[in-house]
């Protein structure tokens, strides 16, 4: 049934048995290893994997876990650590990156069919490791947003709230390669300074200015052509009112909480769109999944944008960097290193 690999019976996991609102109810434990069971399975030894604002909102109950415990992660990169009899696209030893669920352990299981995976070069550094192991869940999510989500065109005025974020970040710079006037939205100036850096027109303090006073004078009154929102509850008001007519709200995250529920017949006094777009449902198939990796990898390996890693942490220490995340001290990326 599988390859002759033999995986160890328990593994090293962040994980959580209950929900709740507080990062106490992460867990560091053992847990049972994935095994081969059936001929098409594939177990990836993970080594790093990019930390994500979505954890917060399963742990919360904003979004809902199927069973417990629930072990944390959503994106990883590492190595094939076997596979069964009928897989024919990896072998034991392939580094790869991919995209799924319960990566905040040693080993995660997939199926050979699964679309979200990316065969890497042997001859690939543990730095780039790391790298395609951290960015994919943000930097598709930003990439599918300005194609899709809403198309940027050049000339366009865009909101983006949070923009020395992760996702934030590279919006900024996908914005400033389209040729769209970025304005950037941070709750410090050592966050603006680094939307600016990375091609940001506009700066906004969102702790001490009016956000759409400040948008109504950028855009001479007319507003923004799409307002990225990753922040929810507290700026949904706002993105809502700095829209121009005809103008999309792309609003994607629960930073601050959820949105409260909205009469559709607000939208019409300016023809307004409104986006609630989820990554993942833009790379369903092999072609957007391959469309967009290159696309994203291109623009790495062009130097067109630039990704950081700034901090990472042992698996161990998940609650710590869950922690930071959610209080808003960092900026940019943060990862896990995967005890081998």
């Amino acid at each position: 049934m599988s390859s002759s690999v033999q995986l160890p019976s328990q593994q090293k996991a962040a994980l959580t048995e209950k929900i709740g609102d507080s990062v106490e109810v992460i867990q560091y434990t053992d847990i049972d290893t994935p095994q081969i069971t059936s001929p098409t399975d594939v177990i990836i030894k993970n080594k790093y994997a990019g930390v994500n604002y979505i954890e917060s909102y399963f742990r919360k109950g904003i979004y809902p876990i199927a069973s417990f415990p629930y072990i944390f992660g959503r994106e990883a990169s590492g190595i094939i650590a076997a596979v069964g009899d009928e897989v024919t696209k990896y072998k034991v030893g392939d580094k790869v990156a991919y995209v799924n669920p319960s990566t905040f352990a040693q080993y995660s299981k997939i199926d050979e069919s699964k679309v979200q995976v990316l065969k890497l070069p042997e001859s690939i550094g543990d730095d780039q490791l790391k790298l395609y192991g951290s960015f994919f869940i943000q930097g598709l999510t930003a990439l599918t947003f300005v194609h899709e989500a809403y198309e940027v065109k050049k000339s366009d005025y865009i909101l983006v709230w949070a923009a020395a974020g992760g996702v934030g970040q590279i919006l900024v710079q996908l914005g400033r390669l389209i040729g769209a006037n970025v304005i950037a939205v941070a709750s410090t100036n050592e966050k603006l300074d680094i939307a600016k850096g990375l091609g940001a027109k506009y700066l906004i303090n969102s702790s001490k200015d009016d956000v759409l006073a400040k948008v109504k004078e950028i855009t001479n009154d007319n507003g923004v052509a799409a307002s990225f929102d990753s922040v929810g509850k507290d700026t949904f008001e706002t993105s809502l009112a700095a829209l121009a007519r005809k103008g999309t709200l792309v609003s994607f995250g629960n930073s601050s909480g959820t949105v409260d529920p909205l009469s559709i017949n607000r939208l019409s006094a300016k023809n307004i769109k409104l986006a609630r777009p989820t990554v993942m449902n833009y790379v369903v198939t092999q072609d957007e999944w391959d469309f967009y990796t290159e696309k994203f990898l291109k623009y790495i390996k062009d130097g067109d944008i630039k990704v950081e890693i700034t901090k990472t942490y042992p698996l161990s220490q998940y609650k710590q960097a869950a922690t930071d995340l959610e209080s808003r001290k960092t900026t940019g990326k943060l990862a896990l290193e995967i005890p081998q």
